[in-house]
């Protein structure tokens, strides 16, 4: 991962808090502003020899398979859903690699998956959109062919993670996604985690190996650092006890490397508040409960700044 510190902001401006992991990490849809486009009008990417117009592209029974050829056939389940299940591969990519607003599924054990799609079956996991009904529809089968096709998908380099105390001005748009403001300018990032796409005409294409930048508070990463390896004499559990020393997970355990630094708020923060239960998250509370915000923003932003 390639960090990077904005040495010239000078000024620290702080956003009161309220409480742990305000509504900045769930992205919750602001406006969305017209097309300026042709929804109907053919669209490519680098490297792919397939086109498919926006209105194709937002489709979430049939998202696009920019790059058949790099990986294994794409389960139904995955490429087109079922029923009223949405296709996996029109949040989590065909890559699996997610969006901030979605997750990351990238080589997550193929028993960690189906316990968390249990968990969402069984409403012990909670998610404010739309997985629990998915859970319910799913078959066991329809589970496991997603499992194991993300299981057997090596993670890519996603996030490039930037330590400031302004960033570009942004919007919740589209999908729950963030983007920059199309007028420019710049405000304070105060105590939250920004996301924004690299290259945001790819990422509204659902190019599967387009990623994000992640702006994260000044200090974080050495913060993150000292909680993530040590418990911060005490604050935590060290996660490298359960993750494994480099964090690349131990049997369905996951690994924490390389993922989205709002999806790994948002846990901490339902683990901390009870909408995220199950076994695994019961092994998590004693993690989670002193956990500040700060805490938790600085952990995300550490385990997002490592390769994967």
């Amino acid at each position: 991962m390639r960090v990077a510190v904005n040495l010239l902001a000078v000024v620290c401006f702080i956003i009161p808090t309220t409480g742990i992991a305000q509504e900045w990490a769930y992205q919750v849809v602001e406006r969305i502003p017209p097309s300026e486009s042709d929804v109907n009008a053919p669209r490519s990417v680098p490297g792919s020899s397939r086109s498919y117009s926006q209105a194709e592209i937002d489709d979430d029974w049939n998202p696009p398979d920019w790059f058949p050829g790099d990986h294994s056939p794409l389960p139904v389940v995955v490429a087109q859903g079922s029923g009223d299940v949405r296709a996996c591969g029109a949040c989590h990519l065909t890559s699996g690699m997610g969006h901030p607003e979605s997750s990351h599924l990238a080589g997550l054990p193929v028993e960690y998956f189906m316990r968390q799609m249990e968990e969402y079956r069984s409403g012990a996991r909670t998610d404010r959109y739309w997985m629990n009904d998915f859970a319910r529809e799913l078959s066991v089968e329809s589970m496991r062919d997603a499992a194991e096709y993300y299981a057997a998908i090596e993670p890519i380099d996603w996030v490039e993670v930037v330590e400031v105390d302004e960033v570009p001005r942004s919007y919740v748009g589209d999908g729950r996604m963030r983007f920059r403001d199309s007028g420019g300018g710049t405000e304070p990032l105060g105590n939250r985690i920004v996301e924004l796409p690299q290259n945001r005409e790819l990422v509204t294409a659902k190019h599967p190996y387009s990623g994000f930048v992640a702006y994260v508070p000044i200090g974080s990463l050495m913060r993150g650092e000292v909680l993530v390896t040590t418990g911060g004499g005490g604050r935590t559990i060290a996660c490298i006890i359960c993750h494994g020393a480099e964090l690349r997970g131990i049997g369905e355990i996951p690994a924490i490397r390389g993922i989205s630094p709002l999806y790994v708020v948002r846990q901490l923060n339902d683990i901390q508040t009870g909408d995220r239960a199950g076994v695994q998250a019961v092994l998590m509370q004693a993690t989670v409960a002193s956990l500040t915000e700060d805490d938790m923003i600085a952990i995300a932003a550490y385990l997002a700044s490592l390769d994967p």
